[in-house]
């Protein structure tokens, strides 16, 4: 790195960790492994990161955001034809991890598991991870789950022995909430940014959405004060108001939450005096509505729902 560039190097790694979202190991990882994003030192070894790093961590995640495997990037950000080709071509470790993941879940091998989604996450940031990887999954199991739900209410008896979607679908469930929960509890003590109100709507008893959008926030700086399922609206303006939060974040899909909250959102967006933003299908199915009552629909894509929220909240961000 040339003098002008480490002159220019200011931000720790923890700093860009949270304006970034990226975490610190996988910025060492991507350093480490494939020659990206090299910061400056400091004579005791502290890296220290330039806006020229931070730039090019930006077209990182653009390329990430596009499928490309992490390996493919430093020829990809070199803009040769070949490479941008070959890109074309192999589009990432996703589908390989997710039929490494499917086949274990199926044999309920937990090793396999965790090692896939130990690499996935110490590789690509979380929005990658969830996009291409644990919502697909989730989807998959909830669909074959739900069918087989519906077998049995329709036959009135339990799906045939060999049928074992609902099993399947509880032990990744129980897998994703212990590794998501362990990773933010241990992270979210650390982080002094805004604070956030995170729950379920009434009804909503799968939290996965709500974990995999609390570890984001929390790479963005965020501190989250998490509710899990099926949270009372009623209660959380006073939440808000003994957490000092700055928002509320509500999840939910409109297949779990069946009565009419339009009354509950009204009342939560006037007394609490803060943003409330609601997610999931939910959300994109009651976008109208929701707006008429003053909360903010958000994407389900992680990416362009914080930018949403940072606007409102008049946060800075990396575009």
């Amino acid at each position: 790195m040339n003098l002008a560039s480490a002159e220019n190097a200011i931000y720790s790694i923890s700093r860009v960790s949270q304006m970034t979202g990226i975490n610190a190991v996988t910025l060492r990882a991507w350093e480490r492994r494939y020659g990206l994003v090299k910061p400056t030192r400091t004579d005791s070894g502290h890296r220290l990161y330039s806006e020229a790093d931070i730039e090019q961590i930006t077209q990182i995640l653009q390329l990430l955001d596009q499928g490309i495997a992490i390996s493919r990037v430093p020829g990809a950000l070199k803009g040769s034809q070949s490479q941008q080709s070959a890109d074309k071509i192999e589009q990432g470790p996703w589908k390989r991890y997710q039929d490494t993941m499917l086949e274990a879940i199926q044999i309920f091998d937990e090793a396999t598991l965790e090692s896939i989604y130990n690499e996935a996450m110490s590789l690509y940031p979380i929005d990658a991870v969830t996009k291409q990887l644990l919502l697909p999954l989730i989807n998959s199991l909830g669909k074959k789950w739900m069918q087989e739900v519906a077998l049995t209410e329709k036959l009135g008896e339990p799906p045939l022995p060999q049928s074992l979607g609902i099993a399947e679908e509880h032990f990744f469930s129980v897998f994703m909430r212990n590794k998501l929960g362990a990773r933010f509890h241990h992270r979210n003590l650390q982080n002094s940014g805004p604070s956030i109100v995170a729950a379920c709507l009434p009804g909503e008893q799968h939290e996965f959405g709500l974990l995999l959008f609390a570890l984001a926030a929390h790479a963005r700086g965020y501190r989250i004060v998490l509710l899990g399922a099926n949270m009372p609206i009623q209660q959380l303006s006073e939440v808000v108001q003994r957490t000092a939060s700055s928002a509320v974040v509500l999840s939910g899909s409109i297949a779990s939450v069946k009565s009419d909250l339009n009354e509950d959102i009204r009342a939560l967006t006037k007394m609490s005096k803060v943003p409330v933003f609601v997610g999931g299908s939910y959300a994109q199915s009651f976008r109208d509505s929701l707006e008429d009552l003053g909360a903010f629909p958000v994407s389900d894509d992680l990416t362009a729902a914080f930018h949403q929220m940072a606007k409102k909240l008049n946060l800075k961000e990396v575009k």
